[in-house]
């Protein structure tokens, strides 16, 4: 018998909004400080350099605030762009990997005082979002999408990059905001969910998400045959591409049980 449809998660507009200035907030005081030395790192994300991507997540927060400052996307069926949801997030957002990343090094060339541009970004979007409804549509690269909605997928641009900085200079200690790190994890295991649809395997990712998934007989009570759990951080991490099944499993930073309990198929869920 097939899974029957699961009705979409919610998520409450004024938390995922004082997240996204709260996780903002923390990579600017944590990007202020470093020297050019350090902001010359390279990253584990190709050729980009610590300073390449801390203007990349500026970019991330401003598309917002343009998005904002354009009429508001006629519906399709005419010369609107198509209505996305926020699952079509993690699976649109491949092919513009490239214009993203082009976008990234010219904001950083352009930008050579990094301080400036955040202090900019932050105020524009604190602006944006006092007078925009959570309702209102915005045209971004992917489709129309709703603000409430586009600001969740912020949270995932927020944190998994903090953890790219996190990641490239030792000792940075950028926090995680509670509620922008439960969002980026709740998204990315509706995500899995959405791409392998059933009951029969239990993802656990305490203290914020829980979701079945992948075809199979389905549980109903007990302990369930299938059972994989991990912490956020790590989940984060391989449904980003960031580090693989294989390597969380061998640092035991991963638990996987039953026959079904094997992810390394379905992840990454973005790259």
């Amino acid at each position: 018998m097939p899974t029957p449809p699961k009705r979409p998660r919610t998520y409450t507009p004024t938390k995922i909004r004082a997240a996204v200035l709260t996780q903002f907030a923390h990579i600017r005081a944590a990007i202020t400080p470093l020297t050019p030395e350090q902001l010359s790192t390279p990253t584990r994300l190709g050729d980009w350099t610590v300073r390449d991507l801390a203007a990349h997540i500026a970019m991330a927060v401003e598309s917002a605030s343009l998005a904002l400052d354009r009429p508001e996307p006629p519906r399709a069926g005419g010369s609107g762009p198509a209505d996305i949801t926020l699952l079509d997030y993690t699976s649109l957002t491949a092919p513009f990997a490239d214009a993203i990343a082009e976008g990234s090094h010219q904001l950083a060339e352009a930008n050579p005082d990094l301080n400036a541009l955040y202090a900019v970004t932050e105020q524009r979007i604190t602006e944006r979002l006092a007078s925009a409804p959570d309702g209102r549509r915005i045209a971004a690269r992917i489709g129309a999408i709703t603000l409430a909605d586009y600001l969740v997928t912020r949270t995932v641009e927020l944190v998994v990059h903090s953890d790219d900085l996190n990641a490239a200079l030792p000792g940075l200690d950028l926090p995680y905001d509670r509620q922008a790190l439960a969002a980026c994890t709740r998204l990315l295991a509706d995500a899995l969910a959405a791409k392998a649809p059933g009951g029969s395997t239990e993802v656990r990712i305490p203290p914020y998400a829980v979701v079945q998934c992948v075809e199979g007989p389905r549980h109903t009570r007990g302990t369930p045959p299938n059972v994989v759990e991990t912490d956020p951080l790590t989940w984060i991490r391989l449904a980003t591409g960031r580090t693989t099944w294989k390597a969380a499993l061998d640092d035991a930073q991963v638990s996987a049980s039953g026959e079904r309990a094997d992810l390394s198929g379905l992840l990454p869920l973005m790259a």
